[in-house]
């Protein structure tokens, strides 16, 4: 594919108030002091978004927020960083979603999180014509409009020659598999993590959970597994990519990091994907704290 890559991502898109660290809540009416607390704009329509933007994407957010200071300082956030929100669709009666994340001093991130308006977005509400002028189409959060309604879209989409992946968010179970089950057909790539594989095919090799997924139609896996880097799976095979060696900071959006790193680099011709070891460094700028320019030079460097 040439040209300018024009992307549309869609779908789950949060408010993140980061709290760090925090190794304890406070009982009672009791507080404490932290080094840093701050917002971003999240979700894994959201928090990609962002990430394509800064790595030279045109980027349009397409979800559903609502009309209250949460959603307006969300818009805020994604047009600071070069994201254009005028596909967003506001509510009057549901919030905007959003999570407080008290992040552990080892990364770990447990999430305190309002649905919102997220779970309102559906193919109603789908810009079509603007998706088929796109080059890529990522959802993120199928499971939210369910499998059929997903399916309505990345189909059309991909019938005008637009290149689809999309990202889970719920934990991965035989259920949630079959409930997105009619939208899989139409993905040239589905980016889960290595316990969702696991929990959708009801296995414990993740290569072949993987290989399970490919045969219901998906173009290509690319399932990450932390620390340990990320295994891509298509109709031709296993490859298995290392992650880079970083100091963990906060894992807040790695995976979102992820599926922006991947997407710039599919294309209209047949996966395997180009470049995943590009995908793995953008997933570890990631874990740096903002005020860092960059992580050090990773050990397994080619």
């Amino acid at each position: 594919m040439s040209g300018e890559m024009t992307a549309i991502a869609m779908g789950v898109h949060v408010l993140d108030v980061l709290v760090r660290p925090v190794e304890a809540i406070p009982e009672g009416q009791g507080g404490q002091l932290v080094e840093e607390i701050r917002v971003t704009a999240a979700g894994s329509a959201g928090g990609t978004a962002i990430t394509l933007a800064k790595l030279g994407a045109k980027v349009r957010s397409a979800g559903a927020i609502g009309t209250d200071a949460v959603g307006d300082m969300l818009i805020q956030l994604l047009e600071r960083d070069g994201v254009d929100t005028s596909l967003l669709v506001r509510r009057e009666d549901l919030q905007t979603s959003a999570s407080v994340l008290p992040i552990r001093p080892n990364g770990d991130r447990p999430a305190f999180h309002v649905i919102g308006a997220n779970q309102s977005y559906g193919p109603d509400d789908a810009p079509l014509n603007e998706i088929a002028a796109a080059t890529h189409l990522h959802l993120g959060g199928p499971e939210f409009m369910g499998g059929e309604a997903a399916a309505g879209i990345l189909e059309d989409a991909r019938g005008q020659g637009v290149v689809t992946s999309a990202d889970v968010l719920a934990p991965g179970d035989p259920g949630l598999l079959e409930w997105i089950g009619p939208a899989l057909a139409h993905l040239d790539y589905l980016l889960p993590n290595d316990e969702q594989v696991l929990g959708f095919t009801g296995g414990d090799d993740l290569a072949a959970g993987c290989r399970a997924l490919v045969e219901r139609g998906i173009g290509c896996i690319a399932a990450t597994r932390g620390a340990d880097g990320v295994v891509i799976v298509d109709a031709d095979g296993v490859e298995e990519v290392p992650a880079f060696a970083v100091e963990v900071v906060d894992t807040t959006g790695c995976g979102d990091a992820f599926s922006a790193g991947a997407t710039p680099r599919c294309s209209a011709a047949p996966p395997p994907p180009s470049s995943p070891r590009a995908w793995a460094r953008t997933t570890a700028t990631s874990t740096w704290p903002p005020r860092t320019p960059s992580p050090p030079r990773p050990r397994h460097a080619n």
